[in-house]
């Protein structure tokens, strides 16, 4: 009876036990929900590149890849350091590193590879660190100038998810290896990244692909975006195939420019992807916060970025690299930080940018679009895809006078809007 009653204790604690552990989600979430809730809490005070803020999240994230079982991935150390000169252009009137300039930290990690010859060529997963701090620099609203930015989903987000991937893939390294980058300096104009592709751990033509983790914390409703999927000519059937059991409602679509890091791979002529669950109504604004997140869906996204690494590493040849030219500038554009304020939904079916909302006093709303719309055209752009619209916005500057062409139910309407500066 004694012993009866103990396995019916141990069975009811064991079914207690299950219970609390499905109910708060599985091992790969939790891990990503408390790794995200340290890097996006004010102790971190917006992670501003340079900052002390900053300083601790390297930290953190050293320490993580460090218990995962990886290597040291600078000549026997975890961080890569490069200048920011204060007369970055995005840091022109700021104020921000007048004193001597600041310096950047990534954080860099590896995985050998377990074939002898192929592990000498790599596959990089990458994540930007780094946000606004307290928003003197790219806060989407000037209102907001001096409370911290935590950036939960930017980048926050990328940042835990990449290092979920990188403990999946430590339990068995696929052929060739694979580095795992945080970067800095990416919201001062992909700095960090710029800095990794030109001091690359293993040299940069030996880089098979480069897989981008930036704002991954918004699943919803499956919709997840693998942006630069026309950078391979393998890469549409291979996400196919990887999704058959991941179970995304799966955009793939783009070349390799945009404004993240895989941009910096892909003008070095990287493949790259870039996995995205697209923007939202807090981007660059402090209510991006960790409350917000879909922890879960960021688990199930680690587990596709390890995927995806696997399954490119373990090719027996490299991608077949899709070469585009860089899309030009109109005369006097070259907007970095133009801003429409468009909220891209992307449900709905192309051409064009299905859109879920506009932001507050954005130049969107006062041109009168709405939530609904499909942007078609911006000045002489069109904008079939997100990308399209990206690249528009860069060719214009701050101050240009657009016309913008959407679709509103079986109806086409031209509305004229001034573009503004984003954080302005």
């Amino acid at each position: 009876m004694t012993h009866l009653i103990r396995r019916t204790a141990a069975w009811l604690l064991l079914s207690t036990v299950a219970s609390v552990v499905h109910a708060q989600g599985g091992a790969g979430e939790r891990r990503v929900a408390s790794d995200v809730a340290f890097l996006a809490s004010d102790r971190l005070e917006g992670r501003f590149t340079g900052s002390n803020g900053a300083r601790e999240a390297s930290a953190y994230i050293a320490d993580a890849f460090k218990r995962a079982g990886l290597t040291p991935g600078v000549n026997g150390a975890w961080f890569q350091e490069f200048p920011v000169s204060p007369n970055a252009p995005a840091l022109h009137g700021t104020g921000l590193g007048a004193e001597g300039g600041l310096t950047g930290r990534n954080v860099v990690a590896v995985l050998p590879g377990r074939d002898p010859v192929l592990r000498a060529e790599a596959v990089v997963i990458g994540a930007h660190y780094d946000h606004l701090g307290n928003g003197t620099f790219g806060a989407r609203d000037s209102a907001s100038r001096g409370q911290i930015h935590n950036g939960a989903d930017d980048n926050a987000s990328g940042t835990a998810t990449l290092l979920e991937a990188a403990r999946i893939l430590r339990d068995k390294p696929p052929r060739r290896t694979v580095v795992f980058v945080a970067f800095a300096g990416e919201e001062l104009g992909l700095l960090g990244s710029d800095a990794y592709v030109k001091h690359a751990i293993l040299p940069i033509d030996r880089t098979v692909a480069m897989i981008n983790l930036d704002m991954v914390g918004r699943l919803r409703e499956g919709r997840l975006m693998a942006l630069g999927a026309e950078t391979a000519v393998e890469f549409p059937a291979l996400l196919d195939s990887l999704n058959r059991s991941a179970g995304f409602q799966l955009r793939a679509s783009g070349d390799g420019y945009g404004a993240s890091d895989h941009q910096s791979f892909y003008l070095a002529k990287r493949p790259v992807i870039h996995l995205f669950t697209d923007l939202h109504e807090d981007y660059h604004r402090p209510s991006d916060d960790t409350e917000t997140l879909n922890t879960a869906g960021m688990a199930r996204i680690a587990q596709f970025t390890a995927d995806l690494a696997r399954a490119i590493a373990d090719r027996p040849t490299p991608l077949t690299l899709v070469d585009r030219p860089r899309p030009t500038p109109v005369a006097g554009g070259g907007g970095y930080g133009t801003w429409l304020g468009t909220i891209p939904d992307m449900t709905g079916g192309g051409p064009g940018v299905r859109l879920s909302g506009v932001s507050r006093g954005s130049p969107a709303e006062t041109a009168g679009i709405q939530a609904g719309d499909v942007l078609l055209r911006i000045g002489t752009h069109d904008v079939p895809d997100l990308q399209a619209m990206t690249n528009a916005l860069r060719a214009h500057k701050p101050g240009d006078t657009v016309a913008v062409v959407v679709r509103r139910g079986e109806r086409l309407d031209t509305l004229r809007t001034v573009l503004g500066r984003r954080g302005g």
